[in-house]
């Protein structure tokens, strides 16, 4: 056992870690920390846990996925709520210092993004939004290192999908790969494949 959290110091952690070149490790709570509304976290080798970050609310609430990390150290992340209401996406430093780059409002930009992130060589960010976008059953979303948001592609909620909730993935020639949890032939779900 490296750590046990205590609420304090974060709760409930869900996404996955990663590692840095030292071999200290990231993740997020989606609860506990200073305000209960979950924390990034880092943790050395030896079980040392830091809280390199708690959420306020204004800035972000309950991550539920993971994290990503630049070839700056910087990390990214999503929050289901928090914000405008809706989600964000944010960043945060090697020192701690967070920053919002988007706030979803909820309406044709998508909501409660429960995604990790990916990145790609422009420093450009892509996920998925569970809910909102320009038909109410969710988007797939870029965001640009400068905090601009782009949809990409909004679902109806019939045979193109409804409420993507997993991460994506993409090929060589930028083309993204998910799914969503309902909609389909069926109702049942559906793999996409997003161009650039």
């Amino acid at each position: 056992m490296l750590h046990s959290f205590v609420g304090s110091d974060g709760r409930w952690s869900y996404g996955g870690l990663i590692e840095d070149k030292k071999g200290n490790l990231y993740g997020t709570t989606i609860d506990g920390g200073a305000n209960d509304e979950g924390v990034v976290f880092k943790l050395a080798k030896t079980g040392t846990e830091t809280v390199l970050h708690s959420f306020a609310g204004s800035d972000g609430a309950y991550p539920v996925a993971g994290l990503i990390m630049d070839k700056s150290g910087n990390f990214y992340g999503t929050t289901k709520q928090g914000g405008t209401g809706f989600g964000t996406v944010f960043k945060i430093t090697p020192g701690g210092t967070e920053s919002v780059l988007w706030s979803f409002s909820g309406a044709s930009d998508g909501a409660f993004p429960m995604c990790g992130l990916i990145l790609d060589t422009k420093g450009n960010l892509y996920g998925t939004a569970g809910g909102g976008g320009a038909h109410g059953a969710g988007a797939v979303f870029e965001v640009s290192p400068k905090g601009a948001e782009t949809v990409l592609y909004s679902f109806a909620g019939g045979s193109d999908g409804a409420f993507p909730a997993a991460a994506l993935i993409s090929d060589k020639a930028g083309n993204l790969y998910g799914t969503t949890s309902s909609g389909g032939a069926s109702s049942d779900g559906t793999v996409f494949k997003v161009t650039p």
